[in-house]
């Protein structure tokens, strides 16, 4: 396996097209106030901000005076009080608890494969070893961990997306990568793993998260938002 660095982290993708679309049909949908507390659930407060009221929304909720006040220079209301009335499910095309998907997921969470390496049957990866491999494998290391929001909890239960298939994560996840069993498919240095979001079988996998971890969506989405790079695409 190769060496880690702070640098190598997991990225936050935010499509522009997704989160019009959502805003534009959460405002349809009803309700004029949308919650972006805590930094729009890790979406970015300022562009959100602009793309809900360019919907129709007349308020959104923040955190802090300070932030009122900065949405203000850009002529949109903030406020720190009251109830948000805009469904959230569809602004940020959030999974409810059937894994379906009313709008498309704005955030896309997303790392890279930094390694690989090859398992015999029987030999075992990650802290305390609790994964051993049932049969010869290859598996890959990858960028994203619990320091970007990839919760321990998800090792050994949950899935990524790679090349379009959804592919087990394995033993433990550690503080900025965890492992995938690859599963006789071949994966390149280089190549993108994707948690959840995007249009593939992974677009709805943060309520199979919520279910793993007990953890809300909105939680499960918001630490990722902020502490993975985050950057923009169509």
């Amino acid at each position: 396996m190769c060496d880690t660095s702070s640098s190598a982290l997991p990225q936050a993708m935010i499509s522009r097209s997704a989160l019009a679309a959502g805003a534009s049909a959460a405002i349809r949908a009803g309700g004029r106030t949308a919650d972006l507390r805590r930094d729009a659930w890790g979406h970015g407060l300022l562009a959100v901000a602009h793309a809900v009221t360019a919907a129709g929304a007349d308020r959104v909720l923040v955190d802090s005076v300070g932030e009122v006040e900065a949405l203000r220079l850009e002529g949109i209301v903030g406020t720190t009080t009251g109830e948000p009335d805009v469904d959230p499910a569809l602004l940020y095309g959030l999974p409810d608890s059937s894994r379906s998907l009313a709008s498309a997921p704005v955030l896309r969470l997303t790392g890279r494969v930094m390694s690989t390496k090859r398992l015999r049957a029987g030999e075992a990866v990650s802290y305390g070893y609790t994964f051993r491999a049932q049969e010869d494998t290859v598996v890959a290391l990858v960028t994203g961990g619990y320091a970007q929001g990839v919760v321990r909890a998800l090792g050994n239960r949950a899935d990524v997306e790679i090349d379009g298939v959804l592919r087990p994560i394995v033993g433990r996840v550690a503080m900025d990568v965890c492992v995938i069993d690859l599963q006789g498919v071949d994966a390149k240095l280089g190549d993108t793993v994707t948690f959840f979001g995007g249009t593939g079988p992974a677009a709805g996998a943060l309520a199979r998260w919520s279910e793993i971890t007990g953890l809300t969506i909105a939680e499960l989405v918001a630490v990722p938002g902020a502490h993975a790079v985050r950057g923009w695409e169509a």
